[in-house]
């Protein structure tokens, strides 16, 4: 049987529980063509990790290609506004443009910067979680995974906390364009929030020129008005509204899942989240980095075939997508003892939620940061936190995460 006809990301039941199906395909062998999407599967964590730092992959094609010279179709006239503010963030881009942008979004993100966060982010954490309990519960989903991470990049970007409700369904429709083959539907939500979104950063960016204060969105003016370093150093306005989106996108969609898929694996195994809550001091650093590997928000990653490489026995041709199975990578039983069971105590943990190489997730340790204040919080005033509802996951998969989560405190 072709292992590949187990893989059936718009199937709800392959998105509610797609490990045994890597499984197989893990087992039949390292790379395997997949036809709906033309796409090449790669499931194992070795292969994955050592694809991420490849250059001969990318995650752009245009830097080397046109559309045509690559042997693309060209996207839709109509998608144009979401295209442009993708195209412009740095998760799409290769260097020297990626190189430029990381350089200087990353002075957001240095250890000192988060350091300095962590007062605001305990602080933010613990009134969602006092909030929730004094109520006694509700959506875990929504009233405390949700609101952390949006309301820390929001606060890092400057954005009034009036506007800040419109972010989050921004953001969902356009992440509904990273799923595999979108329909119609969702290409139009996603350019009309791509044209909302952006006329309204458009807004804050000239309010912030006029008005300079501490927070990210002056930065990047600074750094897109200044003269220090030439053309080379300034990020042009374009690429200002796409980083900024992007921080939004990337800085709270992993979060939000890690927190909400997290609580429903610890649900799932009490006698894990009993040796948590005896010893969440010692626990909670291993225990977040086990719940990222164990139901990994992020399941697959694309890269662009660049040039014909071989690999394992096959020739990946040029023009081809390569999707690395992010869930598989982290099941694998050739890297992480017994990977199918939870253990909060599991010290060699090298998952690849944040991915690798160039693009390895700059917020990874803003990320940490916000699970280690959500998880700490809930854990030491929710002791008997428990299921109110049984949950159900959302339709997405490659960013795959519960539509909701409903507790008891």
């Amino acid at each position: 049987m072709d292992p590949t006809t187990l893989f059936r990301p718009g199937a709800a039941d392959f998105v509610a529980n797609p490990y045994p199906a890597y499984a197989e395909l893990r087992a039949a062998g390292r790379v395997h063509h997949y036809a709906p999407t033309n796409q090449w599967l790669v499931p194992h964590h070795a292969d994955v990790s050592t694809l991420l730092r490849d250059r001969r992959l990318g995650r752009s094609y245009q830097h080397r290609f046109t559309h045509e010279e690559f042997g693309r179709t060209p996207p839709p006239p109509a998608h144009e506004p979401f295209h442009t503010l993708n195209d412009h963030g740095m998760l799409d881009l290769e260097p020297p443009d990626h190189t430029r942008i990381r350089r200087l979004v990353s002075q957001a993100f240095t250890p000192r910067t988060v350091e300095r966060l962590a007062p605001t982010v305990h602080r933010l954490a613990e009134r969602l979680v006092d909030d929730f309990c004094a109520a006694g519960g509700g959506d875990l989903l929504a009233q405390v995974a949700e609101p952390l991470p949006v309301a820390v990049i929001a606060e890092m970007l400057g954005i009034p906390e009036a506007d800040r409700p419109l972010l989050r369904p921004w953001s969902a429709a356009i992440c509904g364009m990273y799923e595999l083959k979108p329909g119609e539907e969702t290409a139009a939500h996603a350019v009309r929030a791509s044209l909302e979104f952006s006329a309204y950063l458009r807004e804050l960016i000239a309010e912030r020129r006029h008005s300079p204060g501490e927070d990210l969105v002056s930065a990047l003016i600074a750094a897109y008005d200044g003269d220090s370093g030439g053309d080379a150093a300034r990020l042009t306005e374009q690429e200002m509204i796409s980083t900024c989106v992007l921080l939004l996108n990337a800085g709270h969609e992993a979060t939000v899942n890690t927190t909400a898929n997290g609580w429903w694996a610890l649900l799932r195994n009490p006698s894990q989240l009993a040796g948590l809550r005896a010893a969440p001091d010692t626990q909670l650093h291993t225990a977040i980095e086990e719940l990222m590997r164990y139901d990994t928000p992020l399941q697959l990653f694309e890269r662009w075939v660049l040039e014909d490489i071989e690999f394992a026995g096959r020739t990946l041709p040029r023009g081809s997508e390569v999707a690395l199975l992010f869930g598989s990578a982290n099941r694998d039983p050739a890297r992480f003892a017994d990977p199918d069971t939870l253990d909060l105590t599991r010290a060699d943990n090298p998952h690849i939620s944040f991915g690798a190489g160039i693009h390895y997730c700059l917020g990874a340790p803003l990320a940490r940061l916000e699970l280690q204040a959500s998880f700490g919080q809930l854990l030491k005033k929710a002791p008997r936190l428990r299921l109110a509802a049984e949950p159900e996951w959302g339709p997405g998969f490659v960013i795959r995460g519960l539509t909701r989560l409903q507790v008891e405190c």
